[in-house]
């Protein structure tokens, strides 16, 4: 395994850091351990199922950055519904704009779409209570490309059956209405009105947003930009809402947003029981953050003056929570440290090197070529694969998967020992960034790993040869559903 140079860390180099960028400092220079923050990369290269990257900011400098490789500083990452947060704050600048106020009705801003007889508990549904994720559901609304009305429609002919305000469920569609509030009261998606008021000012390029059939921002999820962009939102509310001696959201909101607004458990063990605000989670040791699924994180520590930036994909997200706990928050210590250049080294070559694991084995076929190169048809399936081809080049060394899913036809270089970068589908998607890596693990069995680079999904896909017959499986790290769907058989054409 080949180590990774894109992995990398800045340390103690201003001059490196981008020009629309935090600044960068050594972790000793901010009152932070380098040998803490070793011991957490340790424990989570080794104990969190993939990770995908970590920052550290401490007193507004990031002192440690990481990505595993392919993974890397430049892409935007899907944040899921770490999302939320940036679209309570829309709400929050929609507010001080003098365009809605938090306990307005949610009914007030769709008229046209309320049931003929709205019960009493939808009428006295607030924005505050979308807010809070305390609307009065029992069960989400559901809301997605299927249904034939518009969501905020069907969102409001959900049953409501307990009184809003008093019953927490955490519920996405509740944010996608937040969305479409903003949208109606300032005739911008929350995409277009963030981009002045919040992402130019904080240097945030490019970020993308998913819509609803509407061309309503999708608001619970669905935003995509970088890990930096997570770190600098973070310390912007670290900050109270300023940044650079401009008040980019008002302070009363940030407070508001991240204070305990709701109740939501007992358990002093989880993250999720300590309370919720305003599209923020309360967290343990003072903290509090914006998550998202398979383990996207923008977590503040006020009372340290320091924000951490994790994106990963992991089916145990307290695990993660844990290990910042448990391994980094004992290296915040104070405002500064005495220098410890060995232990920056050492921090600085283990940062350098990580890498998604790749799969181990040969890196030349260990089958005839005419079995591997030859095109395998499969009969009708659910996974639309219609066939499959492993084209060996170098000697063997190298593997170009050509499919063809669902009348597409793609070709996918998966490297010998190191990444190869492309172009790939989730399932019967759009194309998407990925890269990929490969081995022989069997003498007819070649295990191919392609990461979905600005997701934190990671396929792992197996060919195996056998008497004219090919054998193929595809299995996803994570998953909102089922991670594999099962093993096709191909015949050879």
């Amino acid at each position: 395994m080949k180590p990774s140079l894109v992995g990398s860390l800045m340390l103690g180099l201003a001059s490196l850091a981008p020009a629309a960028g935090l600044p960068r400092s050594t972790p000793e220079a901010q009152g932070v351990s380098s040998a803490a923050v070793l011991a957490f990369v340790d424990a989570a290269d080794k104990k969190v199922d993939v990770m995908n990257s970590v920052m550290l900011v401490r007193h507004g400098h990031v002192v440690a950055e990481g990505w595993w490789t392919p993974y890397d500083a430049k892409s935007r990452h899907e944040l899921y519904s770490l999302s939320k947060s940036f679209t309570s704050t829309a709400v929050g600048l929609a507010v001080a704009d003098g365009k809605l106020s938090i306990d307005d009705p949610v009914l007030k801003f769709f008229p046209d779409d309320a049931p003929e007889k709205p019960s009493n508990n939808l009428k006295a549904m607030r924005v505050r209570d979308l807010l809070c994720m305390s609307t009065g559901h029992q069960a989400e609304p559901a809301l997605n490309p299927t249904i034939k009305d518009p969501w905020t429609k069907a969102f409001l002919a959900a049953p409501v059956p307990f009184k809003p305000g008093t019953h927490f469920l955490y519920n996405t569609p509740a944010t996608y209405m937040q969305s479409a509030i903003v949208q109606k009261v300032t005739g911008k998606t929350v995409l277009d009105y963030l981009k002045p008021r919040l992402f130019d000012p904080l240097g945030i390029d490019d970020p993308t947003w998913g819509s609803s059939p509407q061309g309503v921002s999708l608001g619970g999820y669905g935003l995509n930009v970088r890990t930096e962009d997570i770190a600098k939102f973070g310390q912007l509310y670290l900050q109270k809402g300023k940044w650079k001696d401009k008040q980019l959201v008002p302070a009363e909101w940030v407070a508001m947003a991240t204070s305990k607004q709701t109740s939501n458990g007992s358990n002093p063990k989880s993250d999720w029981d300590q309370g919720y605000g305003f599209q923020f989670w309360r967290s343990r040791n003072g903290a509090y953050r914006g998550d998202g699924a398979f383990g996207q994180y923008c977590v503040v520590l006020p009372e340290l003056d320091a924000v951490i930036a994790i994106t990963s994909g992991t089916k145990d997200m307290q695990a993660v929570l844990n290990l910042v706990w448990d391994t980094l928050l004992p290296g915040l210590k104070g405002d500064a440290l005495p220098a410890d250049a060995d232990g920056v080294k050492k921090l600085q070559t283990k940062l350098a090197g990580l890498s998604v694991p790749m799969p181990k084995g040969a890196e030349k076929a260990r089958i005839p070529n005419e079995a591997a190169n030859a095109d395998y048809t499969f009969a009708a399936n659910d996974q639309k694969v219609e066939s499959l081809a492993l084209h060996l080049e170098g000697n063997g060394q190298q593997a170009i998967i050509v499919s063809k899913v669902n009348g597409v036809e793609r070709k996918l270089t998966c490297g010998a020992g190191e990444w190869r970068k492309g172009m790939t589908a989730f399932g019967t998607g759009p194309d998407q960034p990925a890269a990929a890596s490969g081995a022989w693990t069997a003498d007819d069995t070649y295990t191919a790993k392609i990461v979905l680079t600005e997701t934190p999904f990671i396929v792992t896909a197996t060919f195996k040869f056998a008497a004219g017959k090919l054998e193929y499986e595809a299995k996803r790290n994570v998953g909102f559903g089922a991670t594999t769907q099962g093993k096709l058989v191909g015949e050879k054409k």
